[in-house]
């Protein structure tokens, strides 16, 4: 991938699953299991480690980022607003204009096979060199 050399993306994904394991509880399980779709989704993801300890997941940009916090888990799709939803896995974000969000509560099942499928959707808008403008006409 673009910018990211094989040994930044391996130390990414050790810190990763670091950060996941030391989350001891339900959090760090969930988005251990949303990293394995994301893989699934698309074998050529890179994973980064920015701002201050956020994962996120990349190809050709910015697909989206896995936070935890005390009652959820949080995975923000850079352009989710540009992403079609028909199984209205985005619950959060909704009003904004470029991003949107899954938020995953304690014991919430989300579906897999339409997880992978934003996450392919997103990886297509990425690839396709689409740019989408967040100026008013």
């Amino acid at each position: 991938m673009k910018g990211q050399s094989k040994a930044a993306n391996v130390a990414a994904s050790k810190l990763i699953s670091e950060k996941f394991a030391s989350l001891g509880d339900w959090r760090g399980k969930t988005l251990a299991k949303m990293r394995a779709l994301i893989k699934e989704a698309d074998a050529d993801v890179v994973e980064e480690w920015k701002w201050m300890g956020t994962p996120v997941w990349e190809h050709d940009g910015g697909i989206c980022t896995g936070e935890s916090y005390k009652s959820i888990v949080k995975l923000t799709f850079h352009k989710g607003a540009s992403l079609k939803d028909p199984a209205k896995l985005f619950n959060s974000s909704l009003d904004g204009k470029v991003r949107r969000a899954i938020d995953i509560h304690e014991g919430a099942d989300i579906d897999a096979k339409a997880f992978k499928a934003l996450i392919r959707a997103a990886v297509a808008l990425n690839t396709s060199g689409e740019k989408k403008s967040t100026k008013s006409k």
